[in-house]
């Protein structure tokens, strides 16, 4: 037997969390019968439909993307503009993102149907380390640093940077655990700045590496175990 949001998440509905809310909401039934009852058992047996759709355990999956500018992350269809999930086999289980970046940026992405991978790299408790390579429009100022490593406010909140390593006059390296909505774009433009190219290229220990852009591969053993430790 196992509680039933653990078999929602492996199921692929998502973090734990977000399947609790799915229990709360009545949108979960059990042999045809719903249940809010956050401690409820699945047998092998039973049968499990959320929202409609009948829920079966998937094996985990987890696949590093290097996502190209210019690709949406979202699950929805976006006209002419390709998504995140068009560049990946559609006979996957279904994949949630981790770390989601914005259409003009580009580098690492995480895909996983694993909901309580995706619950522990998400939560903010965890600090999970983002680095990322930054071209600017023009000459940066690295007297800025400790502007940038203390924090300042910016339209999504209070943001500030673990590090700022210089790469060449032109190209920082940035060191996030933070994940506010563009947050080094808005960051730099604070004092005056204008991202030109902004690429993840790790996310805790996974590191982009020579990927291409558009190409994805699944992660091995180890670096499976290294996101669940």
């Amino acid at each position: 037997m196992i509680r039933l949001n653990k078999f929602l998440a492996a199921a692929g509905f998502g973090s734990r969390r977000s399947c609790e809310e799915l229990i709360r909401d009545g949108k979960v039934a059990i042999n045809g019968k719903v249940v809010t009852n956050l401690a409820t058992q699945v047998k092998p047996t039973d049968s499990v439909t959320a929202d409609g759709r009948r829920c079966r355990q998937e094996e985990a999956v987890y696949l590093l993307l290097n996502k190209p500018a210019g690709v949406v992350c979202s699950r929805i269809a976006q006209g002419r503009r390709k998504t995140v999930f068009d560049l990946v086999p559609d006979d996957l289980a279904r994949l949630f993102y981790i770390g989601r970046l914005d259409l003009d940026s580009e580098g690492l992405l995480l895909l996983t149907n694993d909901g309580d991978v995706a619950q522990r790299l998400t939560h903010p408790r965890h600090k999970l380390e983002k680095i990322y390579h930054v071209e600017l429009d023009r000459e940066f100022d690295f007297a800025l640093t400790p502007r940038f490593v203390n924090g300042f406010l910016i339209e999504s909140g209070y943001a500030k940077a673990e590090a700022l390593f210089k790469l060449s006059p032109r190209h920082v390296k940035v060191t996030l655990t933070q994940g506010l909505k563009r947050q080094i774009r808005l960051m730099f433009l604070k004092f005056g700045y204008r991202v030109k190219q902004l690429r993840r290229v790790q996310l805790g220990a996974l590191k982009l590496g020579k990927m291409r852009p558009g190409t994805w591969r699944l992660l091995t053993d180890d670096e499976i175990a290294e996101l669940k430790d």
